[in-house]
C-alpha cells in the first residue's frame, strides 16, 4: 500500500472528500479497488474504510476507533445530511456493539451515549446532553440491567457539575431516595 501523503500518487480518491474526525481538515484518502481508505490523522495508515458491503448502493464506513489496526466501530448518517450522526462500537472486539453514540439535532456534536460498561451485551449507562451546549446534562446508570434506573445524576444549571442524584430502585421498579440535592453536602462523606 502507499503511503497517503506522497501527492504524487496517482490512485487518490478525488471524488468524495471526509472529515471522519471532525478536526475542519479533510482526510487523505486513497482507492483500493471499490473501497475507499481514509486516513484521518495523516500518518500513513488507514483509519477507517468506505464500502458497500451489502451491495444496495450506500456506502458503509467502518473505523479504528481506538488506533489498534482493528475496524470495530460502523459510522453512518442517519438523516442523509452528509455527516455522521451515529457510531456503534464494538470496544471489546466480541462482536457485539458496545458503545452507541449519536447526535440527535444533527449539530454535528455527540449528545446521547449508551455504553455496555461490563460488556454482557446490554447497555448499562447512558449519558446525555439535553440542552447542546457540549456537556452532560443526565447520567444514569441501570448496573442491575434491570430496566430501571440505579442512579440518575442531574446537572440542572448547566454548569458542568452534578448538583442532584436520585439512586435506588427494588424488584418491581420502586425508587427509595430519588431527588437527593448534592448542592448541600456530600451524601457520600463519612461522619
Amino acid at each position: 500500500m502507499s503511503d497517503f501523503d506522497d501527492p504524487t500518487d496517482t490512485t487518490y480518491d478525488d471524488d468524495t472528500t471526509y472529515d471522519l474526525n471532525g478536526d475542519g481538515i479533510d482526510d487523505a484518502t486513497m482507492s483500493a479497488g471499490d473501497d475507499t481508505l481514509v486516513d484521518t490523522d495523516h500518518d500513513g495508515n488507514a483509519d477507517a474504510i468506505v464500502t458497500d458491503t451489502d451491495g444496495d448502493g450506500v456506502a458503509e464506513i467502518y473505523a479504528d476507533s481506538d488506533g489498534d489496526g482493528v475496524l470495530d466501530s460502523e459510522l453512518t448518517d442517519t438523516d442523509g445530511d452528509g455527516y455522521i450522526d451515529l457510531i456503534e462500537s464494538d470496544l471489546d472486539g466480541d462482536g457485539d456493539v458496545d458503545q452507541v453514540l449519536e447526535d440527535t439535532n444533527a449539530d454535528g456534536i455527540v449528545d446521547a451515549v449508551a455504553t455496555d460498561v461490563d460488556g454482557d451485551g446490554e447497555f448499562d449507562t447512558f449519558a446525555a446532553d439535553t440542552n447542546a451546549d457540549g456537556l452532560v446534562d443526565t447520567l444514569v446508570t441501570d448496573a442491575d440491567e434491570d430496566g430501571n434506573p440505579d442512579s440518575i445524576l442531574t446537572d440542572t444549571d448547566g454548569d458542568g457539575v452534578f448538583e442532584t442524584i436520585e439512586y435506588g430502585d427494588d424488584a418491581v421498579g420502586n425508587t427509595p431516595g430519588l431527588g437527593t440535592d448534592l448542592s448541600g453536602g456530600n451524601p457520600y462523606a463519612t461522619q
